[in-house]
């Protein structure tokens, strides 16, 4: 379940509970969910009992706020998907997806490919944009051309979009960059920043570079894939149940995806077809640059933290490891690909290539 579809169960909640009448509210038009800033409050949180609650007559605040999340939350928790719903103050709802609802996402990227986040978002919504002369200008303006044709809207001419011009032609920074660093510089900072042109900081192959991170996290993602095709290990979504009980001095086979790292990047994954609506709508690729920064970054915390082939397997020799690879290495390398996945996507709507190995 991604964001998007929370948000649109959420809002059939309330409107299902207003007209059963267990609700008097007036219905928004849209909800929104967030991914928690603290581990522990379940993969989602939306505030809109605190919103209904200051809508409605008579209004309590706080009182009214946690009665409506509670309703909501009775209503919720029967949804397909959702697994837990928990009430917070003053008036949030945790919510909790089924583990499922994980191994179909990554299923849904792994089956989209890149074109995930793709589709009809911006369905009969025009977006004024008009053609530059100026270098970046003429950039960002092609970049959201593309995006907003990937998520279904239509371009009609208008102004902008509205940047801070750079003091250099194209083709000096062809030379001095090359397309990829070039391309990044001008789309990463907002529109009303200036970039920054330094070849030493956008060529370097450092922390410090996020270009370099977010092609470096994609190479990482294929050298998985190779490695696990050297092995004979098909990723799968979804670990499957042991057949056989395990003996009581063996340890426990962990769970899919249930690990705070793993939570966390199927969280940047689902934010992204979000993302791309919001980088298209507001004429902003800056939006879609800093998603596969915190993509890349999320990856490698998803790296180092969960294994997704066993010990002694994780470089690129193929030498035999000391244990077999599980049901979970398989889904934490479903998990690698759909990453890589989407930070190639993303590259590629950026017009900036995602190499395989770097």
């Amino acid at each position: 379940m991604t964001p998007a579809q929370l948000s649109r169960t959420v809002l059939h909640t309330v409107r299902r509970a207003v007209e059963d009448d267990e609700l008097c509210v007036a219905v928004p038009e849209r909800v929104k969910v967030r991914t928690p800033p603290r581990p522990g409050c379940g993969d989602y949180a939306t505030n809109v009992a605190l919103l209904l609650a200051r809508g409605a007559r008579g209004s309590r605040g706080e009182g009214d706020a946690l009665g409506i999340a509670e309703i909501l939350r009775r209503r919720l928790v029967l949804a397909p998907g959702i697994a837990r719903v928990d009430v917070a103050a003053p008036g949030f709802l945790n919510i909790t997806l089924e583990g499922t609802s994980h191994a179909q996402l990554v299923g849904a990227v792994l089956s989209q490919g890149l074109r995930y986040g793709h589709g009809d978002a911006l369905a009969g919504v025009s977006v004024p944009l008009g053609a530059g002369d100026e270098v970046r200008a003429a950039l960002v303006a092609h970049v959201v051309r593309g995006l907003v044709d990937a998520t279904g809207g239509v371009v009609v001419p208008g102004d902008g979009p509205v940047v801070r011009a750079v003091p250099v032609s194209g083709r000096d920074l062809l030379t001095r960059l090359g397309p990829d660093a070039a391309r990044w510089a001008l789309l990463r900072p907002a529109g009303h920043d200036l970039p920054d042109l330094d070849p030493a900081h956008l060529l370097s192959q450092r922390e410090d570079n996020a270009l370099f991170r977010v092609q470096y996290a994609h190479a990482r993602t294929r050298a998985l894939m190779r490695n696990a095709s050297q092995l004979g290990i098909i990723p799968q979504p979804q670990p499957q149940p042991q057949p056989q009980p395990q003996p009581h001095d063996a340890p426990a086979e962990p769970g899919a995806y249930c690990q705070p790292a793993e939570a966390a990047l199927l969280a940047l994954l689902a934010d992204y077809p979000r993302t791309l609506e919001a980088a298209a709508r507001h004429r902003a690729p800056d939006r879609l640059a800093r998603q596969l920064v915190a993509l890349a970054d999320g990856f490698f915390r998803f790296h180092d933290a969960c294994p997704a082939l066993p010990s002694g397997e994780s470089g690129e020799s193929g030498e035999s490891g000391e244990r077999k690879p599980s049901a979970v290495h398989r889904s934490r390398l479903a998990l690698a690909d759909a990453a890589g996945a989407v930070l190639a996507g993303g590259l590629h709507l950026l017009g900036i290539s995602a190499p395989d190995h770097l």
